[in-house]
């Protein structure tokens, strides 16, 4: 086992990885910019090492400055958390040439699930079901045309190395199609500095649902149910739980084992998440993250499973205490993703917490790495907590949320807290009859 760990990220997903090696007895690494030196993962950690200025290219991007902590501090493995350098292969190379752990899978699976069309051709070959599109990258106007009447409209256009919405563009007819071709590829230069795109089939009212699946590196490995993440704005999720609404226990085992025979296939180590879109009882896939995501609490909460643990078991060689028949779910978890926004514009929100209460009792779990008097810097994404509750069912988790939201307690900025209480009084959530465009038609018409 690892005697000493960096973590290469801030905020509640740093602190959620220091308390994993708190209980494991693992000392830990925090590394910062001089906007986070006061941040609490920094507070929590046994030593923390300033990396950079507040911008996230210098300083939590920098994989030199990283390199150099954790051979300042001699840690002999990496946490990547999400988002930063989490999926970015290069950065696994460079700490393997280093003899420095990756706490996650090899650079080969981030490549090969990174590039989504590669990653389509990869799944598909090992039985997994996919959205129709185009056989690969489609260069040319004329060939989007080509491949878009073959499947008949509408359709979308996406970048190959896309992410976050960045990239995509719906054509709902023939008329639309070169201003989606030409603003996605122009789009996907911009943010990935790589313009090829693909086309695939649109389905019209769709949900999100993804596997997790977690895997020894060794050819074994098991899936823990879905997550239904339908409820986005801007392809950004916003509230997600588990098990989905949509899904009942012989679907769930079906697509579960399909996905777990996937990577176990291709000896994946550690946890990744199989991402779909379910219509009409099918399911799509669409992409793999090769991370932790941020909705893993509703995961652990259903299946009583610490998936950091797991990841660093793995890392370490130890493999993963998980087996298949063992991972039974167990009620229901609800998470709500709260940002330091302003309503009803979601307008960033930085500023110095005047006040902070985080809700507790049974069932309720708060990922965050807020305080009072803490300053939330505006360098960074604006999630500053992470809501979880857990319960025997989905009208009971329902009911503990809207407790859980009563008790939390921030001043001094604005947060989307408010926004969980008018979904909570909406029917069709209330059900669980809801589809990715319905949080986005909804806040139209409330607007």
């Amino acid at each position: 086992m690892f005697s000493k760990i960096l973590i290469a990220n801030r905020g509640e997903i740093a602190l959620r990885v220091i308390r994993a090696c708190k209980e494991m007895g693992i000392h830990s690494v925090a590394v910062h910019s001089t906007a986070d030196t006061d941040a609490m993962h920094v507070r929590m950690a046994d030593e923390s090492v300033c990396i950079g200025p507040p911008s996230g290219t210098q300083s939590y991007l920098s994989i030199p400055n990283i390199i150099s902590a954790c051979e300042i501090t001699g840690a002999e493995a990496v946490h990547p958390g999400y988002g930063f350098l989490s999926e970015n292969a290069n950065f696994v190379q460079v700490l393997e040439d280093h003899d420095i752990a990756f706490i996650g899978p090899t650079s080969e699976h981030i490549n090969t699930m990174g590039d989504k069309i590669t990653a389509k051709e990869t799944m598909r070959k090992l039985g997994v079901p996919c959205v129709p599109g185009s056989d690969g990258g489609v260069p040319t106007i004329e060939e989007a045309h080509k491949v878009s009447d073959e499947m008949g409209y509408p359709v979308i256009v996406k970048a190959t190395a896309g992410g976050g919405g960045r990239g995509m563009k719906l054509a709902k007819t023939k008329d639309d199609l070169e201003e989606a071709f030409s603003t996605a590829r122009s789009e996907a230069k911009a943010a990935f500095g790589n313009d090829e795109v693909y086309v695939e089939k649109y389905l019209t009212l769709p949900r999100h649902i993804e596997i997790q699946v977690f895997g020894d590196g060794k050819g074994r490995a098991v899936h823990l149910g879905e997550r239904d993440c339908s409820l986005q704005r801007r392809h950004q999720k916003v509230f997600e739980e588990s098990p989905s609404p949509a899904i009942d226990a012989a679907t769930r085992a079906e697509i579960g084992k399909t996905c777990a025979e996937a990577v176990a296939a291709i000896n994946y180590a550690g946890a990744g998440t199989i991402e779909f879109l379910y219509e009409n009882g099918e399911f799509f896939f669409i992409e793999m993250n090769t991370r932790l995501q941020v909705e893993h609490p509703v995961t652990e909460a259903v299946y009583g499973v610490d998936l950091v643990r797991e990841q660093i078991n793995v890392a370490a060689g130890l493999g993963m205490s998980m087996q298949q028949e063992d991972l039974v779910p167990l009620g229901h978890a609800i998470e709500c993703r709260i940002n330091a926004e302003k309503l009803p514009q979601f307008q960033p929100s930085p500023g110095k917490v005047l006040a902070y209460h985080a809700p507790g009792g049974l069932g309720v779990r708060m990922d965050s790495a807020l305080y009072q008097g803490y300053s939330i810097p505006p360098y960074y994404d604006s999630l500053i907590g992470k809501l979880i509750v857990h319960s025997p069912d989905r009208p009971a988790a329902l009911a503990r949320l809207r407790r859980a939201l009563d008790e939390f307690i921030v001043d001094g900025i604005d947060t989307t807290t408010p926004l969980f209480y008018q979904l909570l009084d909406e029917p069709d959530i209330q059900t669980g009859d809801y589809n990715i465009h319905w949080l986005e038609k909804w806040l139209e018409n409330i607007e």
